[in-house]
């Protein structure tokens, strides 16, 4: 599950709005989560393969407190994250039990897991930001995962968000959200971010000096050529 360094810092170097952006002249659309936005720790952009969690309704035989010593867990789970992937839950958005809580977001942090991912919801929300563990989530609640939720695997296809999430994706979290990369488009995404972080910065400045937003942004053909001359200088 290691990302080559080169491109997580091509990835660290662009924004998720960019990403999005590069993505949808990708053909690919549903890419921004909705729901886990920056909660705990989460103030650095975060860059990391996906290793996907996944829950389903709560039933009353599966869903209780003896079922957390299960060999099917979020505690064997845990145990199976390596170190540099960021877990995503699929929570399916219940915000009325905590997948997650202290003791076990501080167990990731231990095993070097760089963030925790959610469409859902955690739990003892002091606890959590004492693990120093980056969590993008959709809020915080009392009860237990199992109080809604049962938790049925882990590294399978997932919905996060709205958003198909397979183990090995790439994932991006900053203050804008978390963003996910098909694992077979990362490269071309990266270089591609890259170039367009490169012309935005030009365009702000071409702002700064009054130039008008039609045939800037997006660029006309003069634009364009006036933009690969002077990247050349």
């Amino acid at each position: 599950m290691t990302l080559d360094k080169t491109i997580a810092d091509a990835l660290r170097a662009a924004s998720t709005a960019t990403i999005t952006t590069v993505l949808l002249k990708k053909g690919i659309r549903r890419c921004w989560m909705k729901g886990p936005m920056p909660a705990f720790n989460a103030t650095e952009k975060t860059v990391g393969r996906a290793f996907t969690l996944r829950f389903v309704p709560a039933r009353e035989d599966l869903a209780t407190p003896e079922s957390w010593a299960s060999p099917i867990s979020t505690r064997a789970a845990i145990e199976a994250m390596p170190e540099g992937c960021i877990a995503v839950v699929d929570s399916m958005g219940v915000a009325d039990a905590g997948i997650f809580g202290d003791i076990l977001t501080a167990r990731m942090k231990k095993r070097g897991v760089a963030a925790l991912v959610t469409d859902g919801v955690v739990r003892d929300a002091v606890g959590v930001e004492g693990t120093n563990l980056p969590v993008w989530c959709a809020g915080v609640a009392a009860p237990p995962s199992v109080a809604g939720l049962t938790f049925v695997g882990w590294q399978e296809p997932i919905g996060c968000g709205g958003v198909a999430i397979f183990p090995d994706d790439v994932i991006v979290a900053d203050r804008d959200g978390v963003v996910v990369i098909p694992a077979a488009l990362v490269e071309d995404v990266a270089k591609a971010a890259v170039e367009q972080e490169r012309y935005e910065l030009w365009v702000m400045r071409e702002v700064e000096k009054g130039v008008p937003l039609p045939g800037l942004y997006p660029p006309n053909a003069e634009t364009k050529a006036r933009y690969e001359a002077e990247s050349k200088a």
